[in-house]
């Protein structure tokens, strides 16, 4: 079955009014109208950055015992935990694969290499 949903843990941990502290969660694929309506978010608007925040609040599923992430929530994410996520987020949304073309040393047999994890060792031409 294709996998649309990824847990994490934050390296820091979100700390909510309350004083909770909440490190784990869930983050979705993205879709195209998570990213259309960030684009049209009036805070986007007027701040092109600020559309990381809100792809983050649409796409983050649940954040420990929290099943609302809201972009006020990932505006008080520390700065290691917001840059953990964005890098989740590229990763997992990502749809080209890291590919590092290389060759043999002793063939010559040009080939590239696939990091996500795939077996993929395609010759090259």
């Amino acid at each position: 079955m294709f996998q649309t949903e990824f847990e994490f843990t934050l390296p820091v941990g979100y700390v909510d009014s309350s004083g909770t502290l909440h490190r784990t969660g869930v983050m979705r694929l993205c879709t195209a109208l998570d990213e259309l309506e960030a684009m049209h978010d009036p805070r986007a608007k007027r701040n092109v950055q600020y559309v990381s925040v809100v792809l983050l609040s649409r796409v983050i599923e649940r954040l420990g015992e929290l099943t609302e992430v809201t972009p006020e929530v990932v505006e008080r994410l520390f700065s290691a935990d917001f840059t953990y996520l964005q890098h989740l987020f590229v990763r997992l949304n990502d749809a080209t694969p890291p590919v590092v073309e290389t060759q043999c040393p002793r063939c010559g047999t040009r080939f590239s290499l696939d990091f996500r994890g795939a077996e993929s060792a395609s010759e090259v031409t």
